[in-house]
């Protein structure tokens, strides 16, 4: 892993909730990219909604990434949905190549533009990607690939814009990349010791830590 990343935002999306057909279930998935700067407050991006308020935003969610390379996973999964899935489709924020979950750890500081945020957890994929792409299963193919994306805190509100740098500035967790961490948390029966391992990360989102303390509680619990 690099010991620093020097990338770019290639698109900023925002969006209002709107209806998804054709149940009518409320959704901010659908995202439109904006050009010039965005300011970035500590509940996320201006012009930006989100639905569901118990499970999406929030100020551990304030900003969702997602690579754009992982389109083409996808895109090779269901061939069906080739021509729609591009940057912008699931919902994402800001969209960039050469960021994966392979290269960026839980608990990373960048300064994105003039903000300064920090990495918190990976995107829980939810039964939304399967209406949007109108694919069964897709979100539980989107988590068992690792391609889920991740979300930021803001600890310094700013702007952010397309063609703005990321610049890696902490890194407190070099050993917890975000595909480790979903290797770690997501096997049938995980490692007690790596559990309170991860739940003890600088960085990681509060319910995140919370839920795994009391996994290896309980794993410790039934042992044997």
């Amino acid at each position: 892993m690099q010991d620093r990343l020097e990338n770019r935002v290639d698109q900023v999306f925002v969006g209002r909730v709107r209806l998804m057909l054709p149940d009518g279930e409320a959704t901010g998935m659908f995202k439109s990219a904006v050009a010039g700067p965005v300011q970035l407050s500590a509940t996320g991006l201006a012009g930006d909604e989100q639905a569901d308020l118990r499970h999406h935003g929030g100020a551990d969610k304030a900003l969702h990434h997602y690579p754009a390379e992982h389109y083409a996973v996808i895109a090779e999964e269901w061939p069906q949905c080739a021509a729609m899935v591009a940057p912008g489709v699931l919902g994402e924020n800001i969209s960039t190549r050469g960021m994966t979950e392979h290269e960026v750890c839980i608990g990373d500081v960048f300064r994105i533009g003039s903000a300064l945020v920090q990495v918190s957890q990976p995107r829980a994929p939810c039964w939304k990607i399967d209406r949007r792409l109108k694919v069964d299963d897709a979100s539980r193919f989107v988590e068992a690939a690792g391609i889920t994306g991740w979300y930021y805190r803001v600890l310094s509100p700013g702007t952010i814009a397309a063609g703005d740098g990321i610049a890696l500035l902490e890194r407190p967790n070099a050993w917890l990349s975000l595909a480790h961490y979903w290797d770690e948390v997501m096997a049938h029966r995980p490692d007690i010791a790596s559990l309170r391992r991860i739940a003890a990360a600088t960085g990681l989102a509060a319910d995140k830590a919370q839920r795994w303390r009391e996994r290896a509680d309980w794993l410790e619990a039934h042992a044997g």
